[in-house]
């Protein structure tokens, strides 16, 4: 299984006052830190290797979860430094860590996903990346994605187009490649990758149809708390 890149290095503003002194990956989701639940899930997927991009209090995250060998993973981190380098940019700076490909996730989703199917769809499509989507029609969010016959057309976070009917699900696969153009340590938004991906035809798309849980707002928080009550995971 590829290695997993889990972006966690936001500053949560939208759960403040729960994130003024921890960050995101630590707020208690029906009694564990949310990063605990995650590296868990990512270890019962087949994944051996995770890389946390952080940078708020990113520290607090690696005393938590230290070398990973306590959930049966190899953990390693890569810090942004003294500039905030954005989604894309962190994932630039951890290239060294992640090898000729591998998963990005958000460190504040929960994905009810077969991550090894999604990694047979990105090797049988050929492309510099692949993202997965969700039909969407604008219920979770705005609506961002065109997607037909196993590719993503178009990508575009900033400006969607009302035929848009897809979202980003929020577990993708990237390449070097597809972030090479792009000059390191400098603020770069995934977002923007994408959307330069999918123009190029080099964005491969992955449907999935079960809805996602974040913990990046307090009704997100909510729901995803009530969903692991409710699957009764520990």
């Amino acid at each position: 299984m590829l290695p997993v890149a889990i972006l966690a290095g936001g500053l949560a503003t939208r759960l403040r006052p729960i994130t003024d002194t921890i960050p995101k990956a630590l707020v208690e989701v029906a009694g564990v830190p949310f990063v605990v639940r995650q590296l868990r899930y990512l270890q019962g997927q087949g994944v051996r290797r995770v890389v946390l991009c952080v940078s708020h209090l990113g520290e607090r995250i690696q005393a938590v979860v230290a070398d990973g060998s306590s959930i049966g993973l190899e953990v390693a981190y890569s810090f942004d430094g003294p500039m905030r380098l954005g989604t894309g940019g962190a994932l630039l700076r951890a290239l060294p860590l992640l090898g000729d490909a591998f998963f990005v996730l958000y460190g504040d989703s929960f994905l009810p996903i077969d991550f090894g199917a999604v990694e047979s769809d990105f090797g049988r499509a050929g492309k510099q990346a692949l993202m997965t989507v969700l039909r969407n029609d604008d219920r979770w969010d705005k609506s961002n994605a065109d997607y037909q016959d196993g590719r993503v057309v178009e990508y575009n976070k900033h400006h969607p187009r009302p035929a848009m009917g897809y979202i980003d699900y929020g577990l993708s696969i990237l390449t070097p490649a597809a972030l090479s153009r792009y000059p390191a340590d400098a603020p770069l938004d995934l977002a923007e990758v994408y959307h330069v991906l999918s123009l190029e035809g080099q964005l491969a798309g992955h449907e999935v149809f079960e809805r996602f849980y974040e913990i990046g707002s307090h009704q997100g928080l909510a729901e995803t708390e009530d969903y692991f009550r409710r699957q009764a995971i520990p």
